[in-house]
């Protein structure tokens, strides 16, 4: 009896619960940790309730505080924001535009959104004339497509630091249909409220960019043959999300299960844009265009650029591609990002203001080390980014393998300027692609 009021006082033995006291025998499961500690499945399941209700209740008080509205003063116009890309990225002026206006019109959308609610706050005497007069301004989700390395998820990540809205990047290639093993598409908005810092008014109003969509296309011609839970399934989940609607959003992410607490997340206001190589579409566009046609029509064939198809890409090519049509019809805005050719991966080696080299300059330059790179160096790098076939990419991957042996060497020895020659650079990089 003496041991049984110990455990029950949590200062029982290896085979008791250090929490509630109870014995093995009288729980599921029992969890032995450091200094013969102990905890029972029902200890862990009311802490894991605890924390839940402390995360809601944390996520409703931010809640409470809102949003901070949109002024005009927040509005950076279209040019402002192409500048600003323009330091940081090279070329694919079209995308830039394009992604300059969507940016651009989200913001003027959700004054207009401030301005309603405003309007409603201070009760209007004649709703009916206000709602006549009120023109309310559909999203247009954006999707980019382009070659591996062209710049897509640069674009993203640059245009993040402009923003004054919530913004993640998340993956669709760990998106699977619920229910299955992978993440579930509310995910998503999971990692949206964490950028937030869990103000779900905040987390409305923020923008996503879902990177290699790509790779959710239908894997089958023929959807019946089999179920495609990471590929059409995803594509069916994501619908709702895109066009606006609320979703009960697990907070800590992860799969949803019956009796995890969740967070309501409107999805009206959310910018969605999306980016994919779609490798391989090029054929999709070029049986389109007939570029291979003999006889009559072999004239008009003359006048297409066929080193560059992806510029004529349509809505109806990523159909083709294996994207349902629901999906193509909720992100109106297409546009392309152009295969990167010489000079343009010189300029990005050098020019931007955070360019590859000057980053390596920075790194030596810590260590009291001045490195300059010969101009035949840098024509060498591009050359081989563009056999292998890497785009921008594939400029750190080559850098890396040449200044890896500088980098280890120079802080212990003394010296105090370097400068990486062709002779240094050639054999560096041929060795890894014996």
């Amino acid at each position: 009896m003496a041991n049984n009021k110990d455990n029950r006082h949590g200062h029982g033995g290896m085979d008791s619960c250090s929490f509630c006291g109870r014995s093995a025998a009288d729980v599921g499961m029992l969890f032995s940790g450091m200094n013969g500690a102990t905890i029972c499945d029902e200890c862990v399941e009311r802490g894991y309730e605890v924390l839940q209700e402390q995360t809601s209740a944390k996520m409703k008080k931010k809640g409470a505080q809102g949003a901070a509205a949109i002024t005009k003063a927040d509005l950076v116009k279209p040019a402002e924001i192409k500048a600003f890309l323009d330091r940081y990225v090279i070329g694919q002026d079209a995308a830039k535009k394009t992604l300059s206006v969507a940016v651009y019109n989200h913001y003027k959308r959700l004054l207009a959104a401030d301005k309603r609610n405003s309007q409603k706050a201070k009760n209007n005497p004649n709703p009916e004339a206000a709602a006549i007069d009120d023109v309310e301004i559909e999203k247009s989700n954006i999707i980019m497509v382009g070659e591996t390395g062209t710049g897509k998820t640069l674009l993203a990540r640059t245009i993040a630091r402009l923003l004054k809205v919530p913004f993640t990047i998340v993956d669709a290639t760990v998106l699977t249909e619920a229910g299955y093993v992978g993440e579930d598409v509310e995910s998503i908005l999971s990692r949206l409220l964490q950028a937030a810092d869990y103000n779900v008014e905040a987390a409305e109003r923020g923008i996503v960019f879902i990177d290699e969509v790509d790779k959710i296309a239908r894997k089958s011609d023929n959807p019946s043959i089999t179920r495609d839970v990471s590929g059409e399934g995803v594509q069916q989940a994501l619908l709702k999300i895109l066009e606006g609607t609320v979703v009960n959003v697990p907070p800590q992410g992860g799969r949803k299960h019956p009796e995890q607490k969740f967070v309501q997340v409107n999805t009206s206001n959310i910018l969605f844009i999306c980016g994919g190589a779609f490798d391989g579409i090029e054929k999709k566009i070029s049986q389109r265009l007939n570029t291979r046609v003999m006889g009559y029509n072999q004239g008009a064939a003359r006048h297409l650029d066929r080193n560059n198809v992806m510029q004529y890409i349509t809505p109806q090519d990523l159909r083709s591609f294996g994207i349902i049509p629901e999906l193509v019809g909720r992100m109106p805005v297409l546009t392309y990002l152009q295969p990167l050719d010489k000079p343009i991966l010189r300029q990005i080696l050098t020019e931007p203001k955070n360019s590859i080299i000057k980053q390596y300059v920075k790194l030596f330059e810590i260590d009291g080390v001045k490195v300059e790179f010969a101009p035949e160096v840098l024509d060498f790098i591009v050359d081989k980014a563009v056999e292998f076939r890497l785009g921008a990419r594939g400029l750190r991957s080559i850098c890396e393998a040449i200044v890896t042996d500088a980098m280890f060497d120079l802080p212990s020895s003394g010296e105090k300027e370097f400068t990486v020659t062709l002779e240094y650079a050639r054999p560096r990089v041929e060795k890894l692609h014996k």
